[in-house]
């Protein structure tokens, strides 16, 4: 069996040089390519994080991956983020196929079951959304939203009558909910 608990003083060296230079370059990437690499995560942004964690591990660990690889291997990845969140920008094709959208989970105080069960979302993880928002029940609320990042956005009711145009990109919404938003929206 090979020692688990002991390593010779070559790999030793090796991670205690690579860590600090894959760590530096990791920063550069991310200052050069933007914060989008290290936002809340939607799902292709969560898969980007994670091989780029896999690659730096295999790149400190691995002895047959060399520092060069590794770095390139990482820095690949988030150019190909970046090219495809600028690829999101002018394309509603690639945009829909890429990331979700917004799921309406609750509106105006009523869950909506048919929603929850695509998304596979339970009655007490809303409640918990609801308490964190600082609300005391779902009654006071007019929506609960699943974001593309799997949080919840919770938008309280109001004593106007203004329609909530921030549902406007919103899944799931109630018959006749969307087209007034949609010229609510074009009237402002």
């Amino acid at each position: 069996m090979d020692n688990i608990f002991v390593t010779n003083l070559d790999s030793i060296v090796r991670i205690v040089v690579i860590v600090p230079v894959i760590y530096v370059l990791v920063i550069l990437y991310i200052r050069v390519i933007g914060k989008r690499s290290t936002s809340q995560m939607n799902n292709f942004d969560w898969i980007v994080t994670v091989a780029m964690g896999s690659l730096v591990a295999s790149t400190i660990i691995l002895k047959d991956v060399a520092i060069v690889d590794g770095a390139l291997g990482i820095l690949l990845l988030m150019v190909l983020q970046y090219l495809l969140t600028k690829v999101m920008l002018y394309s509603a094709t690639i945009r829909k196929i890429v990331k979700s959208t917004p799921q309406l989970l609750l509106y105006e105080g009523e869950f909506l079951p048919d929603n929850m069960k695509r998304e596979r979302i339970l009655e007490s993880e809303i409640l918990a959304s609801i308490r964190e928002s600082g609300l005391k029940n779902k009654n006071q609320v007019y929506a609960v939203i699943l974001e593309t990042d799997a949080s919840f956005s919770v938008i309280p009711k109001e004593n106007d009558d203004e329609v909530c145009f921030s549902l406007a990109d919103v899944e799931g919404l109630p018959s006749g909910l969307k087209e007034e938003l949609k010229s609510k929206g074009e009237a402002a």
